[in-house]
Order: structure tokens, then sequence, then C-alpha cells
């Protein structure tokens, strides 16, 4: 039971994701071509509170560690339709990859679960998934 009712709130929160406007983001990549781990985030022209605030945490986790490198796709943005239907994004999500290996790791629900109110709990399992990851 409470599996659906988080799989039903991640839900409603994708698509919720999609109706509220905010500012236009373009695409950014910081280090993209000199890292092995990329910390990705896909996400859609309009963006809600919590998709913004995943970018934010995203990027001051990783702050400082050269290793890491945060890359964002707008998935409106027709340049970037290849990266999306590789990772299979639709909506907001955020991944791990490794460019050498290939390996992903997907990261969207524990995103969607911590960043809109518990940042310290985003921060701290977003660690553990990096620690892991490598």
């Amino acid at each position: 039971m409470k599996k659906n009712v988080l799989l039903f709130l991640l839900i409603i929160t994708l698509f919720s994701c999609k109706k509220e406007a905010s500012e236009v983001v373009q695409t950014v990549t910081e280090n993209a071509a000199t890292t092995e781990i990329q910390l990705i985030q896909f996400h859609t022209e309009h963006r809600c509170v919590t998709c913004n605030n995943i970018e934010k945490l995203s990027k001051e986790t990783i702050q400082g560690n050269d290793k890491i490198s945060f890359v964002i796709y707008n998935l409106d943005d027709e340049k970037n339709v290849a990266i999306s239907e590789q990772f299979q994004a639709t909506g907001t999500s955020l991944y791990l990859y490794n460019s050498t290996t290939k390996n992903t790791k997907d990261l969207t629900e524990m995103a969607f679960m911590y960043a809109k109110n518990e940042g310290n709990k985003f921060k701290s399992e977003l660690e553990k998934e990096i620690i892991a990851f490598k």
C-alpha cells in the first residue's frame, strides 16, 4: 500500500511539473568532457519548484568533486532528442552515468522523494548512490 501511495505521488508530481511555468533554462554542461561520471538531469521547458530544487541540490552535492560533472538537458530542445531517447527520459529525471562503461543508474524516484522538503536527506542519499555507483 505504501509503495502504491509513493508511486501515485511520484506520478502526480511528474505531471504537475509540465503544467507549472517557470523560467526557461538553457542546456548547460559543466566539465562533462573531462569526467567519467556524470550526474544528468532531464527537464521540460516549464519547471516546477521540485524540478528546480533537484538541480540546485544536485549541484550542491557534487560541488568541489572534480570527478563528477553535472549535465542538464532540456527535453523540449530538439538537439537533445538522441540523448533523451538513450535514457528513455520523457520528463524530469535524474541519472548517474559512466561514460566509459556506459552504465546508468536512475535516481528519479529518490530525487522526487527528497528534493521538495528534505534537502539534507536528498544530499546524503545522492552521496550514497554516487559511492555505490563508482
